[in-house]
């Protein structure tokens, strides 16, 4: 099966898995409901839940205790993008093609909808004690997950990012708090979904190290690749508008480094990421294909 077509039946499945876990729109606060699912089913690549569980196939995982936990990392990414698009941060008014959730239900309602996906995240998360039952031997590990997810979400790790982020604007970047920032606020969630597959998957303590590592890796190069994205390709191919980090006054690798510079660190960090993914056990074509191709991506 070609790359193309796999990519498209994997998106399928893990699509199957979140919609289990979203919310019935039901009862007086179905308003809530209603934008916490239209967030969810905009679409995107499911590229977080996706990497954590075919690296959890790396480890020989193969378990439904990993599903909760595919919803929650989508939850808590959809959170922060509805969350970056509000006015008093990007202040966008599109995202994959479709109007933002503060254009569609107001900004109130939005903030809330933001709030709303990343507690519900973590009940979410908890709901895979319910395998526990049968296999006791997983509590353990679905502990150390859930404190991981919060752990990467928070000050630490995205919304610490973010932070830096927001302060930053409007200001020179230096390149360190830059690399700060995109280790962050794009980072702290593939790091989560790589390390929660692993973990899953049974990784002993150093190959969770190396997972690390090749998951901040990949975030980097995704991270450099959008700010390449948002000056050479357009607002049909993205589905969100170009040139929205300049109509921020935004620093970002592209206007710190250049372009050119930006293409060959790309290419220099995720060759680095396939290296650390070949120290790893067993054996994941397909994980391999998708880390190329998130890097070399053109939306």
């Amino acid at each position: 099966m070609e790359m193309h077509e796999e990519l498209k039946q994997r998106t399928g499945e893990v699509e199957a898995v979140i919609e289990q876990y979203l919310p019935e729109e039901t009862g007086h606060q179905k308003t809530i409901f209603e934008a916490m699912n239209y967030s969810m089913r905009a679409g995107g690549k499911r590229l977080r839940p996706m990497l954590m569980q075919e690296t959890c196939r790396l480890f020989g995982g193969e378990g439904r205790e990993i599903e909760p936990f595919m919803a929650a990392i989508e939850m808590i990414h959809t959170s922060s993008l509805i969350h970056d698009d509000l006015p008093c941060m990007d202040n966008d008014e599109l995202r994959r093609g479709l109007p933002t959730t503060w254009k569609k239900f107001g900004y109130d309602m939005a903030v809330l909808a933001g709030d709303a996906l990343m507690m519900y995240a973590i009940e979410t998360a908890a709901k895979a004690y319910a395998v526990c039952d049968e296999h006791p031997e997983l509590m353990t590990r679905i502990s150390r997950s859930i404190s991981l997810l919060a752990g990467k979400t928070g000050i630490y790790g995205m919304i610490g990012g973010q932070v830096v982020d927001v302060e930053l604007t409007d200001k020179p970047v230096p390149k360190d708090k830059l690399d700060f920032i995109y280790r962050l606020k794009t980072g702290a969630l593939l790091e989560a979904s790589m390390m929660i597959g692993a973990i899953l998957g049974g990784a002993d303590d150093e190959q969770i190290q190396t997972v690390e590592k090749m998951a901040a890796a990949v975030g980097m190069a995704f991270q450099i690749q959008d700010d390449i994205l948002d000056v050479t390709s357009t607002a049909q191919m993205l589905g969100k508008p170009v040139l929205s980090d300049e109509k921020n006054n935004k620093t970002t690798y592209v206007t710190l480094m250049g372009i050119d510079r930006a293409k060959a660190d790309v290419a220099e960090i995720s060759n680095h990421a396939i290296e650390l993914l070949h120290e790893l056990p067993g054996e994941n074509p397909f994980l391999e294909n998708l880390i190329r191709m998130l890097i070399t991506r053109e939306k």
